[in-house]
């Protein structure tokens, strides 16, 4: 049986994500993971958040993410796939790694939101620090085309 990691962020490109995925799945007994990696707030000082107010933000964000994870799982099993979902907390990219040895996967499939070099230089790129560890081939998913007529936002 196949196994495809699928990260994702929730963002406007996951469907499309999801789409490349269910392609992968073609034709042969496969499983895609739907994996979803909540960061915990980074505290910078110690006037920053309260321990509380930390611990109340990764409960509202996992209580999120596991709703939005079995919405996309429907979907998908309802186009005949086997899926599962997975939620952890941590830094995505070690996360993501992780997972993809623990679950023998043959693939990742995952999205680049197509910023700048110069956005990911300055702030890192997820897409990127999963291509060079990945024990697997990741297939990078590039942001969904925009639609004829419609005007790009700034």
């Amino acid at each position: 049986m196949k196994t495809i990691l699928t990260p994702v962020d929730f963002s406007p490109s996951t469907a499309h994500v999801i789409d490349a995925a269910l392609v992968l799945t073609a034709g042969e007994a496969s499983r895609i993971i739907l994996f979803h990696v909540v960061q915990p707030p980074i505290v910078t000082s110690d006037y920053g958040l309260a321990m509380e107010n930390v611990q109340e933000i990764l409960a509202v964000s996992e209580k999120a993410g596991a709703r939005q994870l079995n919405h996309l799982a429907a979907r998908l099993k309802a186009k005949g796939a086997s899926v599962q979902v997975v939620q952890t907390t941590g830094s995505s990219v070690s996360q993501i790694v992780d997972h993809a040895a623990k679950l023998d996967a043959d693939y990742i499939v995952m999205g680049s939101h197509g910023h700048t070099a110069l956005y990911d230089l300055l702030v890192g790129s997820t897409t990127h620090g999963v291509l060079k560890k990945a024990p697997c081939p990741v297939l990078i998913v590039p942001p969904a085309p925009e639609k004829k007529g419609s005007k790009k936002r700034r």
